[in-house]
């Protein structure tokens, strides 16, 4: 039988995993531990606004949720040079990481740096001073690129030297689209970010590690660049959006898939059949006999409508799912 550790990467590589990957904690059903630094990220869902390491202001409502940047500290580029960067050689960004580790053993664990580029960009720039000036301040926005590269990279270095060999994938969020296309075109994509992204993940293969994406909306035109510079799984929130179909005829087989039934429909609306539905054309579609794919939990199911209800019975739809069924019955260990 194999470990998490093993499934996952047999997963990712193609190489046949004996049952399928899941990332439920939630049911105690998860092949994946989380280890992460001291970075604060949103900061907490209840709290109505909070600071973040880079200086980025978040603001939440009423109902519990991760917000969204309402405060940019260099929204104006006279404000660039009194900035103030992350220091990423900071130990105490790295203090207490040797304890998470505890009970990690078999699994398959998880590092990350929220915001990696593009949403880093914007939160520090604004979203709309952002698509603007990719156009009028090309080389004012790639200074910001550049900086902000550097400091992920510092980070990956920094975790991978003080933890060698006992990470084994970076988990990132980047949103690229909207519901019906990207954010920006294809050629502009490869031109400013493609090379940066690069460069990070070179620096995650060098560590030893995999690199695990998370981007909503419709980026399907960003997929092949994407697998170029080498995302090894990719997580998208709203399949229905991206095309079930479509994904599957076009990248089944040449990047792993770690997602759910969409958040926005099926896991809102959906009845338990068109739910248990949506997870086995996934697994099929998205998936190979070799691995592939990876069932996720959507962990805040109240900010987006749905019920847990709804939530068990995806999990239960991609159990039965799993495409080594007959042999994997006795492989599941729970968490």
């Amino acid at each position: 039988m194999q470990t998490s550790y093993e499934v996952v990467k047999n997963a990712l590589n193609f190489t046949g995993p004996d049952r399928l990957p899941m990332d439920y904690p939630i049911y105690g059903d998860s092949d994946f531990r989380w280890v992460g630094w001291n970075q604060i990220g949103t900061g907490g869902n209840s709290q109505g606004n909070t600071l973040d390491e880079w200086g980025c202001t978040w603001s939440r409502s009423e109902v519990e949720n991760m917000g969204l940047v309402t405060g940019h500290p260099i929204d104006d580029w006279a404000k660039l040079d009194s900035y103030r960067w992350l220091d990423p050689d900071d130990p105490a960004l790295y203090e207490g990481m040797e304890k998470r580790f505890e009970g990690c053993e078999g699994k398959y664990i998880f590092t990350g740096i929220f915001a990696l580029l593009f949403e880093r960009l914007h939160h520090l720039h604004g979203f709309e001073n952002t698509l603007v000036d990719l156009y009028l301040e090309p080389e004012k926005i790639e200074y910001l690129l550049d900086r902000i590269m550097e400091i992920d990279i510092r980070i990956i270095e920094n975790i991978s030297s003080r933890f060698p060999g006992r990470i084994h994938g970076l988990n990132f969020s980047e949103d690229w689209g909207t519901e019906r296309s990207t954010f920006i075109s294809v050629p502009l994509f490869d031109q400013m970010f493609k090379p940066r992204y690069q460069k990070i993940f070179d620096a995650c293969r060098e560590a030893g590690w995999d690199v695990w994406m998370h981007s909503c909306g419709k980026i399907n035109d960003f997929i092949p660049s994407l697998i170029d510079v080498g995302v090894s799984s990719l997580n998208m929130f709203q399949p229905n959006v991206n095309g079930i179909e479509e994904i599957g005829r076009q990248f089944a087989g040449k990047i792993c898939f770690h997602t759910c039934c969409d958040i926005q429909t099926t896991l809102v609306s959906g009845t338990d059949e068109e739910i248990e539905a949506e997870a086995e054309k996934l697994v099929r579609l998205w998936g190979t006999p070799k691995g592939g794919f990876v069932a996720i939990d959507y962990g805040d199911f109240r900010a987006i409508g749905s019920t847990d209800h709804k939530k068990r019975v995806m999990y239960e739809a991609f159990l039965k799912s799993d495409p080594t069924a007959g042999k994997s019955c006795n492989n599941r260990k729970k968490s």
